[in-house]
């Protein structure tokens, strides 16, 4: 018997062992996309600290930090595809952890007292509040309507656009200039970010509109 196994492990092609070793992938408990994502939602309350403490560096630091939080982001789902460790739990948590991350500076940024503007003549406390409440309003709007259209078996009408990781992108940049609050040699990084933030708020209303049309057929019917 171990001879007549040992010839037919002989006659197997070597790609078809490569590739039965290539779908045989072991199962992690605990994935390193989950490892980071996890990590990004411990970096919040540490931006809140560095955010109110009375030095000079911590500004820097908070920056710092949540630029970190930003970039794992897109770290954890490129892991998880690259390694084929997609989870329940990952796909949960990720959105999860990016909407914690946004309210939670927002928040901080709207109780902060703002440098006046240089380039335009208006009160930067009121642009930072009407930018957030457009952002979280959004958000809740998107999110109400993806856990609808899920219900009804559609929610691919409203998955992620190439708008949706624009706004990301100048959302974080901005958000992370903004928590910097101090000037880089002649930028004023605190002015440049919130450009960048009303930039995405406008970007993510025109995504809202685009995700209400497709699903409105949908959500009228």
């Amino acid at each position: 018997m171990s001879a007549m196994k040992t010839a037919a492990q002989a006659n197997t092609p070597a790609h078809g062992r490569d590739a039965a070793r290539a779908t045989t992938i072991p199962r992690v408990s605990f994935p390193i996309a989950n490892v980071l994502t996890v990590a990004r939602i411990v970096m919040i309350p540490l931006v809140v600290v560095l955010f109110y403490l009375p030095y000079r560096w911590s500004n820097a630091a908070a920056a710092i930090v949540f630029i970190l939080a930003a970039l794992t982001d897109s770290l954890d789902g490129y892991l998880a595809r690259k390694l084929r460790q997609t989870s329940a739990l990952g796909a949960f948590l990720d959105p999860v952890a990016d909407k914690l991350m946004v309210a939670t500076a927002l928040i901080l940024l709207v109780s902060y007292d703002p440098p006046m503007l240089k380039f335009i003549e208006f009160d930067p406390h009121m642009l930072i509040t009407l930018t957030a409440a457009v952002i979280v309003g959004r958000e809740i709007t998107i999110s109400a309507l993806r856990e609808w259209m899920a219900e009804i078996g559609a929610r691919g009408k409203v998955a992620v656009s190439w708008i949706g990781k624009w706004k990301t992108g100048l959302q974080m940049t901005g958000l992370s200039m903004m928590l910097f609050r101090d000037d880089v040699w002649i930028l004023p990084a605190f002015e440049v970010g919130l450009y960048c933030l009303v930039a995405a708020a406008v970007l993510t209303l025109w995504s809202m509109v685009m995700y209400l049309r497709a699903s409105w057929s949908d959500l009228t019917r």
